[in-house]
């Protein structure tokens, strides 16, 4: 199984650690098996935790093992004192070695310090970006995204957007059909991709209508059928501007690129579960032609429909043989 250990250091946040544990402990292949071995270390046996002590078992001799670090984010205490050299050396001699190495929250300040992240983007919790760029002026900051990837190296912003970013480490290690499966079970949305903004306002439902839950649920039933966006408006009962806004506001984008991510999730589900032909994905997901479904699958996977087909319909490779393969 892939290995994935958590680096757990005094005043590691508990959500933090909890979101990395309960992500991969849980992700299920087709048929029931399990995708990862998790386990924590730290160069601690008991971490202090907020209101918790954590009891670790594993020392840092586990992270040369591993295929995937996480670091979780830590306390304001813990931020203003020196990060345990030892550890911060092995996370270096781990990510040079190939391993895929990635940050929740405030973690993003340990792979700083480490020398992760110098001359490249990251980011972290909006409330102390300004910090990170003051302490490490060669890092490149990003304050306006959920996460970021630099080679093998990932940071993501605070709380939800670790969800988010562990997820999409499933996805690149086991497909869309996995990481919607572990979305499921963590009652989530598997929508916002890393360079959605952290500043993303949910409106509650209400009974006047105003949460768009039943109208992304009916097109999730229909991406076969062209829509425009004054047909959104009307199925929806309301103006485009209206709808506009309530896209947003409820899911971080504007409804037509919403409904173009939707088309490509799908897209990517029939790749890896079905044996159709690349025309017959893009009339079921509604593109109307293989050229469109080519061109935008490109443009935001990054990869062809076939070449992604390929890799996610055969045994994946562990991310320390990808990082290391010419």
């Amino acid at each position: 199984m892939h290995r994935v250990v958590v680096l757990a250091l005094p005043g590691v946040l508990p959500f933090d650690l909890g979101t990395a544990c309960g992500v991969f402990r849980y992700a299920r292949l087709p048929g029931g098996r399990l995708g990862y071995q998790v386990q924590v270390c730290s160069p601690l046996r008991e971490v202090p935790a907020g209101e918790f002590v954590v009891r670790v078992s594993a020392g840092l001799e586990v992270l040369d093992r591993a295929d995937t670090i996480i670091v979780p984010g830590v306390d304001e205490r813990a931020l203003a004192r020196p990060f345990p050299e030892k550890a911060l050396l092995a996370l270096r001699d781990a990510q040079s070695a190939g391993t895929r190495v990635a940050s929740i929250c405030s973690g993003a300040f340990v792979l700083a310090a480490a020398g992760l992240l110098n001359d490249g983007p990251a980011t972290t919790h909006w409330l102390v970006t300004s910090e990170l760029a003051r302490r490490y002026p060669r890092v490149q900051v990003d304050p306006n995204v959920l996460y970021v990837q630099r080679g093998n190296v990932f940071t993501s912003a605070g709380a939800a957007a670790g969800l988010h970013l562990c997820l999409h480490l499933v996805r690149l290690d086991y497909g869309s059909a996995v990481a919607a499966d572990s979305a499921r079970l963590a009652v989530m949305p598997l929508e916002r991709a890393g360079g959605q903004s952290q500043f993303i306002v949910n409106e509650p439902p209400t009974a006047d209508g105003a949460s768009l839950a039943p109208l992304l649920e009916w097109l999730e039933s229909h991406l076969d059928e062209p829509f425009s966006l004054e047909d959104l408006a009307r199925r929806a009962g309301l103006s485009v501007r209206t709808l506009s806004r309530r896209f947003r506001e409820q899911t971080g984008s504007p409804p037509l690129k919403w409904l173009l991510r939707a088309r490509i999730r799908q897209a990517q589900s029939l790749l890896e579960t079905s044996s159709a032909s690349v025309e017959q994905i893009a009339t079921r997901v509604g593109f109307g032609s293989a050229t469109s479904l080519r061109d935008h699958f490109q443009r935001l996977v990054s990869t062809t429909p076939q070449s992604y087909r390929r890799a996610f319909r055969s045994a994946p490779v562990p991310s320390r043989e990808r990082a290391l393969a010419p």
